[in-house]
């Protein structure tokens, strides 16, 4: 009888941790669960080759960082978003919002009418001028001076068709040559490939600095200022979404503590 107490106790403990296990392991898959349900992801696109905005400071990490990047960020995180970042040559971003591969794209992006035509853009957030970068024994000052001009610009960038704008309504008659990358034109430019490079002028600060060879011209004209703006996938509600936090990042001023940060001024500067 007491040997039978015994196996009843030993078979009730037995059946109690097998209950008390499985009840940890399903609130442990339930836990993962959720967990894997609130977390957003997010991809973006970039061109990490234009600083401040978006570039990779190899000397100390391959991540990329910039002004763009923290807006990108912070904008994710205030509507509950992680964002997966993804480095993409300029001319294939509007390309990679059509095909879907990422969500949207945040590269110092100008709208234009053409590109309007494929992709949606939030407002302006941040507006820059464009500046003529030539060697220090070039005699190129001024846009009339491009006149039969080799002039380097990044493909499909604003510069380009503001070039070709150019060559068109002030019959200059430069030819313009691009390549994918600012580095690429800064180096060919350089080595006396081309006569000049027409870039924003708050990527040109950096490289004037870190090249004393260098000299950089403003193109004085309001309405070749290029504004910045985030592009999406046609109809997507991040572009709504987005808008609200920009207005909010520029009315309490986050946007100006980000770009006292990255460009040491305002931008009215």
């Amino acid at each position: 009888m007491k040997l039978k107490k015994q196996l009843a106790l030993l078979l009730t403990s037995i059946l109690l941790v097998g209950i008390l296990a499985a009840c940890g392991t399903s609130e442990k898959e339930d836990k993962n669960t959720a967990d894997n349900e609130d977390k957003k992801v997010l991809v973006m696109g970039t061109s990490a080759d234009y600083p401040p905005f978006e570039f990779v400071e190899t000397s100390k990490s391959d991540e990329i960082q910039g002004f763009d990047i923290d807006i990108a960020k912070a904008i994710g995180k205030k509507l509950g978003y992680e964002v997966e970042v993804k480095d993409i040559d300029f001319n294939s971003l509007v390309p990679a919002l059509e095909n879907k591969s990422v969500d949207f794209v945040i590269s110092g992006m100008t709208p234009t009418e053409k590109r309007e035509q494929s992709v949606d853009f939030s407002d302006i957030y941040y507006t820059a001028k464009n500046m003529i970068i030539t060697t220090k024994d070039s005699k190129i000052k001024t846009v009339e001076d491009l006149k039969g001009k080799t002039v380097g610009v990044q493909l499909a960038s604003i510069q380009e068709t503001l070039a070709n704008d150019l060559n068109k309504s002030q019959d200059i008659g430069m030819k313009v040559e691009k390549r994918n990358r600012i580095p690429e034109v800064v180096q060919e430019m350089s080595t006396g490939r081309f006569d000049a490079v027409i870039m924003e002028d708050t990527v040109a600060k950096g490289y004037l600095k870190d090249n004393k060879e260098l000299v950089g011209h403003l193109i004085e004209s309001g309405e070749q200022d290029a504004g910045s703006a985030i592009a999406f996938q046609k109809g997507s509600k991040l572009t709504e979404e987005f808008n609200a936090e920009l207005k909010k990042m520029m009315e309490n001023g986050e946007m100006e503590k980000l770009i006292l940060k990255w460009f040491g001024g305002s931008e009215t500067e």
